[in-house]
């Protein structure tokens, strides 16, 4: 008898706990909805009291919680409830969009001044450690000038490690945005565009465009840190440690390239490592360079077309192309951009490397100011393509530079010219404009 007691006694204490736990999950789903009810219906305070039960009763039901949490915190003004939000995602979410919940803790603290730069940094650290590539903007701007101010003196090559990851996050985000603005450029064009598109066309060239200034702002603080004087030393001393480390060889190589050290022997030297160790099109490229150099043209020709060839991302050809271009001048480095626009029409910096082989011409195109100035013109027409199918490309101070050379009204009149008109530009430029 006793032991049929136990039994049951046991088997109610079972339905009892589970009936508990069923009562608990519908009260979670319960209080989740109208939660997430009065936040998408801007009923801040009402769905406070919910997000106080979620909080404390079901903290793991969904990430959403946070989400909405984090706009709720931030529409009511309240730094407490934020600062919960945030730790507590960062215990019951350690993974789910992670990166940019750190780094939108960061910019949370920044514009609420509720943290030291110390504390912030914390939290941009540990986005940066996940994923660059998923922090906001400012951040990785942030991020990386906190980096680099640290360790220049001390650490050059910490900065220098920071600066390349950096940009192969800012590189990829733009080649996304860049693929994602064709796409619906091209139904804009044709006039098949919906609404929700047409958001996310204007919030992709924003974000774009962000992205291009702040890599014009990595360049700038990169380029007084990296200098030939730092460089040389660095890659010297640790080349014998790293000499089979295709990521440090493609790092090193790539930065003596763009600071113009192709003329020391180091250069030649990684190219050669980086060449032997990766056997990749990107290490043959720079090998062609070598051989160019050293007066070898016909194994240089032969070292691009294998690289090229070996090449299946179409946005890498198109790169290739580009980085030949800018080696060479006038019309056949025209003809080269052109190359690299079959392969991403939207390579803003090939239509700005026209623009300014335009410029360059400018006064060799024209036999009187008015000719030499709408050269300018076709220019302006380069940069502002380029800005329309890549924002994120910097054409804004080329437009900005180009406009302020056009002829002037008065230039027009004096010419005998109208406004509007069209007018062919000579030499090897040969391009007809619109006179402004």
């Amino acid at each position: 008898m006793k032991k049929i007691t136990y039994l049951l006694t046991g088997l109610f204490l079972f339905v009892a706990v589970n009936g508990v736990k069923a009562q608990a999950s519908q009260d979670c789903n319960m209080k989740y909805n109208l939660f997430k009810g009065d936040t998408k219906t801007k009923k801040y305070d009402a769905a406070k009291t919910n997000l106080e039960y979620l909080l404390t009763n079901c903290p793991k039901l969904s990430v959403n919680i946070y989400k909405y949490g984090e706009k709720i915190a931030i529409k009511t003004k309240d730094p407490v409830l934020a600062k919960r939000i945030y730790e507590a995602r960062f215990v019951n979410f350690p993974v789910k969009g992670a990166a940019k919940a750190h780094s939108n803790y960061a910019t949370y603290l920044i514009n609420n001044k509720l943290a030291t730069d110390e504390e912030v940094f914390v939290y941009l650290k540990k986005a940066y450690d996940i994923s660059p590539k998923d922090m906001s903007v400012k951040n990785i701007f942030r991020y990386f000038e906190t980096i680099a101010e640290t360790n220049k003196d001390t650490n050059p090559q910490k900065v220098f490690d920071t600066y390349d990851d950096v940009m192969e996050s800012v590189e990829e985000k733009l080649e996304d945005y860049n693929k994602k603005i064709a796409k619906l450029q091209a139904k804009d064009s044709l006039g098949t565009i919906g609404a929700r598109e047409k958001r996310n066309l204007k919030a992709f060239t924003i974000n774009s465009t962000s992205l291009g200034q702040v890599e014009g702002g990595l360049d700038a603080m990169i380029s007084k840190i990296a200098t030939r004087e730092r460089l040389i030393p660095i890659y010297t001393r640790d080349f014998e440690g790293n000499k089979t480390d295709g990521v440090w060889l493609k790092r090193a190589v790539s930065r003596m390239y763009n600071k113009g050290c192709q003329t020391d022997p180091l250069f030649e030297k990684l190219a050669n490592a980086y060449a032997e160790t990766t056997q990749s099109a990107d290490a043959y490229n720079f090998l062609a360079g070598v051989l160019a150099k050293n007066g070898d043209r016909k194994g240089a020709a032969e070292m691009k077309n294998k690289a090229f060839e070996l090449e299946t991302d179409p946005f890498k050809k198109a790169k290739y192309k580009l980085r030949e271009a800018q080696s060479a001048g006038g019309s056949r480095a025209r003809a080269l951009a052109y190359e690299a626009l079959k392969y991403n029409p939207n390579m803003g910096k090939a239509y700005l490397l026209i623009a300014s082989l335009y410029q360059k011409s400018a006064n060799s195109c024209g036999s009187d100011e008015f000719e030499k100035r709408m050269v300018y013109v076709a220019a302006l027409n380069k940069a502002q393509k380029a800005q329309k199918v890549d924002p994120g490309c910097g054409a804004g101070r080329y437009i900005s530079s180009y406009r302020k050379n056009m002829p002037s009204k008065k230039l027009i009149f004096q010419k005998g010219v109208a406004s509007g008109a069209t007018h062919k530009i000579g030499c090897w430029i040969g391009e007809t404009v619109r006179i402004p």
